[in-house]
């Protein structure tokens, strides 16, 4: 399959056709993965999936402190 790169202001951008995001459930984001000189899109299903319980577990280790207290520490 041939697809056209396409002007998106001041960057380009790959379209992907209606029939294709439906047939892989893509949405609104893709993972992108280059291997051996290829470029491969993957849908990504649930976004942020499992965050909360990462959450809690980082709180309960005590791994969920500020690095920085504030834009002032720079």
């Amino acid at each position: 399959m041939e697809a056209s790169i396409i002007k998106i202001g001041n960057s380009k951008g790959l379209r992907l056709g209606k029939a294709i995001l439906e047939k892989y459930n893509i949405k609104d984001k893709v993972e992108l993965f280059f291997e051996l000189g290829q470029i491969v899109l993957k849908p990504i299903k649930n976004p942020r999936n499992n965050w909360e319980a990462a959450f809690i577990e980082m709180n309960a280790s005590g791994d969920d402190k500020l690095l920085i207290n504030s834009v002032s520490d720079f």
